[in-house]
C-alpha cells in the first residue's frame, strides 16, 4: 500500500480512495484513522482478488443498477457488495488475516 497525501485528486465528498496499489487521502490525518485505513486496505485486498481492472468494472456496474434500485447516490454507495463489506468490517484488527478469499460476496 502507497499512501498519497493530496487534497485536490479527490472530489469534495470523498475522503480517500483505493487504487491499486495506492491509497489516496484528502488529509495526512487520515494516516492515523485504523478504521479508515482499515477499509481502504479491504478494497485493496478486494482489488486484487478480482485482478484490478475486473474490480471497477464490477463496482461501477454495480453502483450503476443499485443507483436505478435506489435513485440516490448515497444509497447507492453503501449498497455496493464491496462497500458493505468494507464498512462492516473496517473495526476488526485481523480481518484481512482471517477473511476469506471472495468474502464480499457474502454482502452481495
Amino acid at each position: 500500500m502507497i499512501l498519497i497525501v493530496n487534497k485536490y485528486l479527490l472530489g469534495k465528498s470523498f475522503k480517500g480512495v483505493s487504487l491499486w496499489p495506492f491509497v489516496i487521502l484528502k488529509n495526512s490525518e487520515l494516516k492515523d484513522d485504523f478504521n479508515f485505513i482499515n477499509h481502504e486496505k479491504i478494497h485493496l485486498r478486494q482489488q486484487l482478488e478480482l485482478l484490478i481492472l475486473p474490480f471497477y468494472i464490477w463496482y461501477l456496474t454495480e453502483y450503476l443498477l443499485r443507483l436505478i434500485y435506489y435513485k440516490d447516490r448515497f444509497l447507492a454507495y453503501k449498497n455496493i457488495s464491496f462497500e458493505r463489506e468494507a464498512y462492516s468490517q473496517e473495526m476488526k484488527e485481523n480481518y484481512l488475516e482471517e477473511r476469506k478469499f471472495w468474502a464480499f460476496l457474502k454482502f452481495v
